[in-house]
């Protein structure tokens, strides 16, 4: 365990960024606990997930804006999950480039959903670059302020290493089963 905490704390920072790319939500919380126990740097960890975080959903806003043909046969799977993005972005507006960060599932969609509308690009990009601070700024921190409690959690797991995997699965499973009600033809 403590071979890994210090590759983490070694490569942290470069996996922090690519993985913020995609979304990030664990990397950072990663970063604040790892950070809380002196691994990592708190301001360091918060600026490159906020940076990795608002370029990656620029990046999809802007290839779904621009090669709409290319991006096509990926979404062709997704269809219904990107017709509920749509839905969202109707019902709640700016407000959903702010939520869809912290909402496992349609992190990335909502950006290609966006980017496939007629929406601003600058607009977007304000609204995303805001979003992505307080999204880093209010994971890192509160990762970070409960630091000694997520370890001690960490730590309990590690005695029981069948649990995790079973809380992980159902809540995946849950999920799941959110996206496929959602989305299913009524």
């Amino acid at each position: 365990m403590e071979d890994i905490i210090n590759s983490l704390a070694t490569y942290g920072y470069v996996i922090l960024f690519f993985y913020s790319l995609g979304g990030g939500m664990v990397a950072i919380i990663a970063a604040g606990i790892l950070s809380y126990a002196g691994k990592m740097d708190l301001a360091t960890s918060i600026f490159i997930a906020f940076l990795a975080n608002a370029i990656g959903d620029s990046l999809l806003f802007y290839m779904s804006r621009y090669n709409k043909s290319q991006m096509m046969p990926y979404l062709k799977k997704h269809k219904r999950k990107l017709a509920l993005s749509h839905i969202l972005m109707k019902r709640y507006g700016d407000k959903i480039i702010f939520f869809q960060k912290f909402v496992y599932g349609i992190k990335t969609l909502i950006p290609i959903a966006i980017g496939l509308t007629k929406y601003s690009f600058t607009k977007f990009n304000i609204l995303n670059i805001i979003s992505a601070a307080i999204w880093a700024l209010l994971l890192g921190l509160s990762s970070f302020y409960a630091g000694e409690a997520l370890s001690n959690f960490a730590s309990y797991f590690s005695m029981y290493p069948w649990l995790a995997p079973l809380i992980i699965g159902s809540l995946l499973g849950a999920l799941w089963l959110y996206f496929q009600k959602a989305t299913e033809k009524k």
